[in-house]
């Protein structure tokens, strides 16, 4: 994981196993900030979609039970909205490193699209 301090508060961009270990030990809420159409298309199983247009601070719930961490396509929206969250006066944050893109880069599992049926699907990339 990487940090970076602003201010008194934290960014920290975790990778995508971390973020997939802590998905398991159900430790996070995992949030998707594409649009509706990228998520239809392919997101990470159990993540909940927010995205940026609609994103406002100060109605996501504390952080108190479990820790939020964003995701994009490329890892550079999430960032804008984290940052924003801090922005907002929040003191800690978290984003996945690459995104959706690290994610599949690094062969973890997701929801993707039947391309003959249009019905989602698991995907469990194979290793190299």
């Amino acid at each position: 994981m990487k940090t970076e301090t602003l201010g008194t508060a934290t960014l920290e961009t975790w990778t995508p196993a971390q973020t997939q270990a802590a998905l398991d030990q159900g430790e996070i809420v995992l949030i998707d900030v594409r649009t509706p159409q990228e998520y239809m298309f392919e997101h990470i199983d159990g993540a909940l979609l927010l995205p940026m247009s609609f994103f406002r601070a100060d109605k996501l719930p504390g952080q108190s039970d479990k820790r939020i961490v964003f995701y994009c396509g490329s890892g550079v929206r999430s960032e804008r909205v984290a940052r924003a969250y801090l922005e907002a006066g929040y003191d800690c944050i978290a984003h996945i490193e690459g995104g959706m893109a690290g994610w599949k880069t690094a062969r973890l599992p997701y929801i993707g699209t039947n391309m003959a049926t249009g019905a989602p699907q698991n995907v469990l990339p194979q290793a190299a």
